[in-house]
């Protein structure tokens, strides 16, 4: 039996964040990919603000794609938890040793990613949903919605937390189970605060979770998370209308000594962003078959309380890639899985612990408010500093899978 061979082309399903950045990351490790986006249209001004770690930011760096996210984020020095009534519950923050996060606007990234893309010849499909694929035996063909069809040596599934090649790969897949939160946000453009000096402050209040910056230029962004026991669609719930769920949100944070009314206040009921319902994915058992593989949401969603998800989607395009670069696709595949998996669901078990506080009925938001000051001193800060240090050295060679 001839060995398997190392792979020279690659489709990518999924035109938003982690597909161009996979298809820039195989570029540069010699594989061409082209992306195919099942929507017709780009996805500019669509969706609220994010957080790119350190470790996003490095994994970007490792494909010449880092400054695209210094270039538009806003640095955030510092997390700061308070309660409802406004006491300082706990400050985090990455040691001095590495970069600051960044916020940035998904829009503005999603852009910024889009823009590098094409700037490096990247083929971006749009229109191209994905029904099927099969695999040829030399490779793999996958068949879209309106007709077309399109080959390649591999196949990676980056079209997020309700993928198609998800189930193409494992029709017994989990799907996405709803964390009981819904998710909303804003920009100000005039907020009327003083800065808060990079400080993202996060907010637990009586009845929902509050989160907001506010910029040296008075601008902010704030986003909330409404407890609500049904869950919805984003269709459904943006259907419910910005005018209805401001008045929601105003009756959630009523009693809170916190800037939330404040901020709700001053949104602009055009400019209020419905982010829909905050999801979890269990954990997948299986990232690959055949020729086909997942990187970003489809295998690994980690919750928005993470502040990971795009950082962690990054991180396995850029080693996904360098395992390509180095092995036959399926040692590729096999070693990819073996270094990321670990990694990834660290991270979705520590963002679901963070829902459940989000969530907390009134015993237990008194007693994590009673807890937490004291139990965040015995904390080592270099113990917590896992999730943002963390390097992929791409110019080392990929190992076979032992």
């Amino acid at each position: 039996m001839s060995p398997t061979p190392k792979a020279r082309t690659a489709l990518v399903i999924g035109g938003g964040i982690a597909g161009p950045v996979a298809a820039m990351a195989l570029r540069r490790a010699g594989v061409e990919a082209a992306v195919h986006e099942a929507y017709d249209h780009t996805a500019d001004e669509v969706g609220g603000g994010m957080s790119i770690a350190p470790n996003g930011q490095d994994a970007l760096d490792a494909i010449g794609a880092g400054d695209l996210v210094r270039a538009i984020g806003i640095p955030v020095t510092a997390m700061g938890l308070r309660s409802w009534t406004g006491k300082n519950l706990a400050r985090f923050a990455p040691p001095d040793r590495l970069p600051a996060q960044r916020f940035v606007w998904r829009a503005d990234l999603y852009r910024a990613i889009y823009d590098e893309a094409e700037r490096r010849s990247i083929p971006i499909h749009h229109g191209k949903r994905l029904v099927t694929a099969t695999d040829t035996g030399s490779g793999v063909t996958a068949h879209f919605a309106d007709g077309t069809r399109a080959s390649a040596d591999i196949l990676i599934g980056a079209d997020g937390i309700r993928s198609t090649v998800r189930s193409l790969i494992d029709s017994a897949a989990p799907q996405p189970h709803y964390a009981g939160l819904m998710g909303f946000g804003a920009r100000l453009e005039r907020s009327g605060l003083p800065s808060s000096d990079g400080v993202m402050y996060l907010c637990f209040g009586k009845r929902a979770f509050f989160g907001y910056q506010v910029f040296g230029d008075s601008t902010a962004m704030w986003f909330a998370n409404l407890p609500r026991r049904a869950p919805m669609t984003v269709a459904e719930a943006q259907a419910v209308g910005a005018e209805e769920w401001t008045r929601t949100l105003l009756a959630a944070f009523a009693d809170d000594r916190v800037p939330a009314l404040e901020m709700i206040n001053r949104t602009e009921a055009g400019r209020l962003i419905v982010t829909g319902p905050m999801e979890n994915m269990p954990r997948v058992p299986n990232w690959t078959r055949g020729r086909m593989t997942l990187i970003g949401d489809a295998a690994h969603a980690a919750s928005s309380s993470s502040g990971q998800g795009a950082s962690i989607a990054a991180e396995s395009a850029v080693e996904l890639a360098r395992c390509l670069r180095d092995l036959p696709y399926d040692q590729a595949f096999a070693e990819y899985e073996r270094l990321r998996r670990p990694r990834v669901e660290r991270v979705i078990k520590a963002a679901a612990r963070t829902n459940s506080d989000k969530a907390a009925g009134p015993v237990g938001r008194v007693v994590r408010d009673l807890v937490m000051p004291a139990a965040v001193k015995l904390i080592d800060p270099e113990k917590m500093a896992w999730q943002f240090d963390h390097h992929i050295d791409w110019d080392a060679k990929a190992a076979p899978p032992v």
